[in-house]
């Protein structure tokens, strides 16, 4: 029997089963062990007519056999792929992680097995390594990744093979394995029986490289959080999954020490430079919606008396209420806003100037929010009031804005 470690496994397991041999061999070895724990998972994507319905057929009829629940799903894969503008593998591949996601939730399950094997993990670190990747995409897959289990990933396609000969368990072949028009294919077909010639043992070799890679990781992003020092390495580890391009990450870190307010930008995120940091933001974060700007009038017989009684500070504006013109709005700051801060008895000052000196970065300036009274500031939220809104001793009512 194949050895397979489950000991960090306690509650239920949905198998993901295509009827291929792997998905096959880890539905048997999982059922050795425990029967009682495993239901199993079918996509039906529509994709290879008769040999779809084939497939499923097989699944239906082994999971009968062995007393194995099963659930199946269709998908209209080619109408997902031409609304998403994605491949059809990538849009296979999205739409089964999604459903296997919905079905542990809903079956209460503590993980999907796949049956991910060592020349999987090699075809994935050779197709991040040509496409571009740091360490984690050498890292290739683990073991465990959230809910996603692969118990399988210490071992070959030909001992699966082998243990499914030995107790006479069929399964179904996928003709479009054979197909070169995806990458992981090719990968499969050509480029690791060109680098087994040169080395019979390269498969393993590269997944143990890559396991050694996964346990290094740790130790090095611990590394990068406690080092100031930037390199290619560290930066793209750090802009890992934002959507940056390596001639993007070769730019910033050239330009590195220049001078402060560069943005860069991805489809997903925006880096700025800043004060000798880098400031990461998703665009998401960015699209704020407008605060409630709340007010009420107090009407006061000695104004500057009762400003004395209240707990002053910065998140509260107390203005002269007969100076404000309603209605009130709030918005961000535009080029050239100019107001003048409290205190200041003559002139005016630039917001953005007004900002840089309370030390916001230029994401915190764009969100900052502005009272205004027609084209008046008469607030610059949160920090500080128009000198010329100010409460005096001629003040009889008093507007209380906050946020």
């Amino acid at each position: 029997m194949l050895d397979i470690n489950l000991s960090n496994v306690k509650g239920k397991i949905l198998v993901a089963l295509s009827g291929g041999a792997d998905s096959v061999a880890l539905l048997r070895l999982l059922h050795e062990r425990m029967p009682e724990r495993i239901e199993a998972l079918h996509c039906n994507f529509r994709l290879r007519g008769d040999e779809s319905k084939r497939d499923e057929n097989f699944v239906s009829a082994l999971c009968q056999r062995l007393d194995i629940p099963l659930h199946i799903k269709h998908f209209e894969t080619r109408t997902y792929a031409r609304a998403q503008g994605i491949s059809m593998e990538m849009a296979a591949r999205e739409q089964r992680y999604r459903w296997f996601e919905e079905m542990r939730v809903a079956r209460k399950a503590e993980c999907i097995a796949v049956a991910h094997h060592i020349e999987d993990q090699a075809e994935t670190v050779l197709l991040n390594l040509v496409r571009g990747t740091g360490l984690r995409g050498l890292a290739g897959m683990s073991i465990r990744n959230g809910h996603i289990f692969r118990p399988l990933l210490h071992l070959s396609k030909k001992e699966l093979l082998t243990y499914l000969d030995s107790i006479g368990q069929d399964y179904v072949t996928d003709s479009s394995n054979f197909e070169r028009d995806a990458q992981r294919n090719q990968i499969r077909l050509d480029v690791i029986p060109l680098l087994q010639q040169i080395n019979p043992q390269a498969v393993r070799h590269i997944s143990e490289a890559a396991k050694h890679v996964a346990e290094a990781l740790p130790y090095y992003e611990k590394g990068i959080g406690e080092s100031d020092e930037l390199t290619a390495t560290s930066l793209h580890e750090k802009l890992r999954g934002c959507g940056f391009t390596p001639a993007q990450e070769a730019a910033i870190l050239q330009q590195a020490e220049g001078q402060p307010g560069a943005v860069y930008e991805s489809p997903t995120h925006r880096l700025l430079r800043d004060r000798g940091q880098f400031i990461l933001e998703a665009k998401a974060d960015n699209q704020q919606e407008a605060p409630t700007l709340y007010s009420s009038v107090v009407e006061v017989e000695d104004a500057l008396a009762y400003l004395k009684e209240q707990n002053l500070s910065p998140d509260r504006a107390y203005l002269d209420a007969d100076k404000i013109t309603h209605p009130l709005t709030l918005r961000h700051p535009q080029q050239g806003d100019r107001f003048q801060p409290f205190g200041m008895k003559r002139g005016t000052r630039l917001v953005s100037d007004f900002l840089t000196d309370n030390r916001l970065n230029l994401f915190e300036k764009e969100k900052q929010w502005l009272a205004c009274s027609g084209q008046d500031i008469v607030w610059v939220c949160n920090l500080r009031p128009d000198h010329r809104y100010r409460i005096t001793k001629d003040t009889r009512r008093i507007l209380v804005l906050h946020l």
